[in-house]
């Protein structure tokens, strides 16, 4: 069976799930999904440039209407536990768990513990960090020794 740690940050859609459950072909693949709630203040310009160059101006001014930090735990847990039955409903295994703290660190360790063959980053688009390559993926793939695989999520 084949292993995929799934980064993510807001719940799979139904193409995602259709997108990374047939990434491998006929080959069952068993996911452990880490789910990093939004962050502190301090993420609130980035993601508010990233809505400007977007073209999505509103998102932008409602940047700050969104729980973050400690407040963001229990919606993260409710899309972690949306995304994984979504995931099973297809037919692979998966299990996963709400990273707050240091989450490259944690990562690496779960890659470790689980014996993945792969992670996929599975966001939105984030143009400054990808910029400077300080976006998940470019600093997973510095960090994990297994290929890091960079998808964008589908949007509702």
């Amino acid at each position: 069976m084949f292993t995929s740690v799934l980064m993510i940050e807001k719940p799979l859609t139904p193409e995602d799930v259709e997108f990374v459950t047939t990434l491998h072909g006929d080959e069952p693949v068993s996911f452990v999904v880490l789910m990093q709630p939004r962050g502190d203040q301090a993420d609130v310009l980035l993601r508010a440039i990233d809505d400007v160059a977007l073209g999505e101006l509103r998102d932008a001014a409602r940047e700050g209407g969104t729980p973050e930090g400690a407040q963001a735990r229990e919606p993260a847990e409710l899309a972690l536990q949306a995304s994984l039955a979504a995931l099973r409903a297809q037919g692979s295994e998966a299990t996963g768990q709400v990273v707050e703290e240091h989450p490259l660190d944690h990562l690496k360790g779960v890659v470790e513990a689980s014996a993945a063959d792969e992670v996929i980053v599975l966001t939105e688009p984030h143009y400054v960090e990808e910029f400077f390559h300080r976006d998940w993926a470019s600093r997973a793939r510095h960090k994990v020794g297994v290929p890091v695989l960079k998808l964008f999520a589908h949007s509702e």
